[in-house]
């Protein structure tokens, strides 16, 4: 009877513990008490134990304590990095430890348009409450025009870095790949002439065209006569807000291509991928002249005769519709 007894005893014991072992795998694997989604920043140097006194108090773990300690017996090595993170509604307790751990954070974006010149970059980064620290206008030309990820309270640097390191790969890798026979000699001037197609024409299909028309015109000697380098020296390349003067046509500087042959002194934006590859891949043409055609593109001319005629159509359209 006693051994009976002391069996029975063993076998109540043995379920007492199977079902201590299930209950306390199954809390560290169930679905949390989150009914919605949620961010959490885990900041330098934090440590797991402060993080789950968060996590309680938003919610997220019904008990830091007993999270700590299926986290000692269940959770790994692993340790938790900083940064911000989305807890998913219903997150296991298991699940919460490997996005704390895996290092997968919360990104923002930061878009720069193409054509955006650098000291509104400068004012858009600075814009941006999520940065942190300043930076200074970056060099024209040195930013590809992209939506870049951070994280809040990253510096603002970092992401600038980020952006100019992204242009410098993608003229390494471009360059190698030109035509022969453009008209550019070197990624730097490669970088002026696509900040000018980048602010002539906003319809891609057109960008090699308005390239190759550049590049006749620098093999003869022919000035530019670009208005977006006009403008440039006026307001770093932001909007002008009026129209140009005659005065300003006129004015000799190192960017005014109605007063000047050849390349600007440098880029007047920040051009985007493919103007870039327009000037090392323009088009084959014997164009010389281009203007508007009222539909948000341009007509192109080989002769001054044909580009006269196509300005006085421009010039009528534009009486007809009230501009002038």
């Amino acid at each position: 009877m006693r051994r009976r007894v002391g069996l029975i005893i063993l076998a109540v014991l043995a379920l007492g513990l199977a079902a201590a072992a299930y209950n306390f795998v199954h809390g560290w694997t169930r679905s949390g008490p989150l009914d919605h989604d949620i961010t959490i920043v885990v900041p330098d140097g934090a440590s797991l134990r402060g993080m789950a006194s968060d996590l309680e108090k938003k919610g997220a773990i019904s008990s830091a304590n007993a999270f700590m300690t299926r986290a000692r017996f269940l959770g790994g090595s692993g340790v938790i990095k900083a940064g911000e993170y989305k807890i998913p509604k219903s997150a296991s307790n298991s699940e919460i430890l490997q996005i704390l751990q895996g290092g997968k954070t919360v990104n923002y974006l930061v878009t720069i348009p193409e054509g955006m010149p650098s000291i509104l970059v400068q004012e858009r980064l600075m814009a941006n409450k999520d940065l942190t620290g300043s930076v200074a206008v970056p060099a024209e030309g040195s930013v590809l025009p992209d939506s870049y990820a951070y994280q809040k309270g990253e510096t603002r640097q970092a992401v600038l870095d980020r952006m100019q390191a992204a242009m410098t790969k993608f003229m390494a890798e471009q360059w190698p790949k030109r035509a022969p026979d453009i008209v550019v000699k070197t990624p730097s001037e490669a970088l002026v002439l696509a900040s000018i197609v980048e602010k002539e024409t906003s319809l891609q299909a057109e960008r090699p065209i308005v390239a190759g028309v550049y590049a006749n015109r620098l093999r003869t000697g022919m000035m530019l006569q670009a208005d977006p380098t006009i403008i440039y020296p006026i307001t770093k390349g932001k909007p002008l807000g009026r129209r140009i003067r005659k005065s300003e046509i006129a004015a000799v500087n190192d960017y005014n291509t109605y007063a000047m042959t050849g390349l600007p002194k440098g880029p007047i934006a920040n051009p985007g991928r493919t103007s870039i590859e327009a000037v090392l891949k323009p088009a084959a043409t014997r164009a010389l002249y281009f203007v508007a055609d009222g539909r948000g593109g341009h007509i192109f001319a080989d002769t001054l005769e044909q580009h006269n005629e196509n300005v006085r159509k421009w010039f009528e359209l534009r009486r007809q519709r009230g501009e002038m």
